[in-house]
């Protein structure tokens, strides 16, 4: 059997990241950068977010919301630096940091979703 590779792994992270960073991240800047801030919305109580935050499918959006947007940028970043600064001989180190880094902030997402 032939070596398998995780490219298309990586760029489907990086496509599914893009979205959730393009449709989701700008509704929760809307609201509590603009909306709750300046009175165009009556804002939610703390105790109200954190009870919200406690269900199991608010859990998973937050985690959701929070990790595929790191692995879009884990990828970008890897083809900007290969792109951009020419430095393709150092694929093994630029792999390990980006997406190295995606997966660790993944695992602290899912412990402080998991520890609320």
């Amino acid at each position: 059997m032939g070596k398998r590779s995780f490219v298309p792994l990586f760029w489907t992270l990086f496509s599914v990241g893009g979205v959730v960073a393009a449709f989701l991240i700008p509704i929760h800047l809307f609201l509590f950068g603009l909306a709750f801030p300046l009175g165009w919305i009556q804002p939610p109580t703390y105790e109200r977010l954190l009870a919200l935050a406690r269900l199991p499918l608010v859990r998973l959006y937050l985690f959701v919301l929070c990790s595929l947007p790191l692995f879009h940028w884990a990828h970008r970043f890897r083809y900007t630096l290969y792109d951009g600064l020419q430095v393709k001989h150092l694929n093994e180190l630029i792999i390990l940091g980006t997406y190295g880094g995606a997966i660790v902030g993944t695992l602290v997402a899912g412990y402080l979703l998991w520890s609320l």
